[in-house]
């Protein structure tokens, strides 16, 4: 009998430019920051996600996307959630030095859970 990896639910609001690249890499892993951006956060929540996305995104980029994937919990263990506004306003950060190594405790495919725009 084979034990399943314990892994947490993370979301990512995203815009299309950033989308693409994560199809491109066949839904497994997110591509590097760009240099204004330090870090990688994905969210906690569905809902803050669904927020970012369809107020954010779509204002900014023209269309918003809510992403929903699965990461190695004991990995994520090394970043603190941080609340980032009201108690339900929870993130992870991760450096964008490091995304090459949580793209790799990624387990399963990257989901497109909503479309906004």
């Amino acid at each position: 009998m084979t034990t399943r990896q314990a892994t947490t639910t993370l979301w990512r609001p995203t815009g299309p430019v950033e989308l693409d690249l994560v199809r491109e890499s066949g839904w497994r892993e997110w591509p590097p920051r760009l240099p204004e951006q330090p870090i990688f956060y994905p969210v906690l929540n569905e809902d803050y996600a669904i927020r970012i996305a369809r107020d954010w995104n779509v204002k900014h980029d023209g269309a918003g996307f809510v992403t929903r994937f699965e990461v190695d919990s004991e990995f994520l263990t090394r970043y603190p959630v941080q609340q980032a506004g009201g108690r339900t306003i929870l993130e992870l950060w991760v450096p964008a030095e490091e995304l090459d190594e949580f793209n790799a405790h990624i387990v399963g495919e990257i989901q497109v859970v909503h479309r906004f725009g």
